[in-house]
């Protein structure tokens, strides 16, 4: 197999295992944010262990989107737009986590020897973070791929004829 051809089995490979471990984020999600979908509430309110599971759900998820949108640069730099969107998917998590376990750690609205809550400032803090994260995988996108790359590889493949003549 030539190099072109491995990085490109690789970059599908990456974007394929970046779909599952989104998929598998989405389930552990859902069981956390919704567990009388798959038979397992038994509490009418949404307690630490909940918050936790669905919060451990959005990082598999934003795992798997970020290995998925780093393989769409699979040989390309990335532009400091996507470093900057990497930045923003780790701070909207970083919100996501302070604001559901704002109870837990001491600065929502039950404090420690109450039961947490997750009320509704929590539930915007939460969808305020993931709105960030979902701005920063926006920023990720290589918008320049299309006739770029082609030209990209034309001057690659020239380039390594002039190389092999010289040679």
């Amino acid at each position: 197999m030539n190099q072109k051809t491995n990085k490109s089995v690789n970059g599908k490979f990456r974007i394929r295992l970046g779909m599952v471990t989104m998929a598998v984020g989405l389930l552990v999600f859902l069981i956390g944010a919704m567990p009388d979908m798959f038979g397992l509430d038994r509490s009418p309110v949404i307690g630490f262990v909940q918050i936790a599971v669905f919060l451990f759900g959005l990082a598999i998820i934003c795992l798997g989107a970020y290995i998925s949108m780093n393989s769409l640069w699979n040989k390309h730099q990335k532009t400091i737009l996507a470093d900057i969107g990497l930045r923003l998917v780790a701070t909207g998590f970083l919100i996501a986590v302070i604001s559901g376990m704002a109870d837990v750690f001491g600065f929502g609205t039950q404090l420690s020897p109450q039961i947490p809550f997750y009320g509704p400032r929590q539930a915007a803090g939460v969808l305020f973070g993931e709105i960030i994260i979902v701005i920063g995988f926006i920023f990720q996108i290589p918008f320049k791929f299309g006739s770029d790359i082609a030209r990209e590889e034309n001057r690659d493949s020239e380039n390594s004829h002039i190389d092999m003549v010289f040679e």
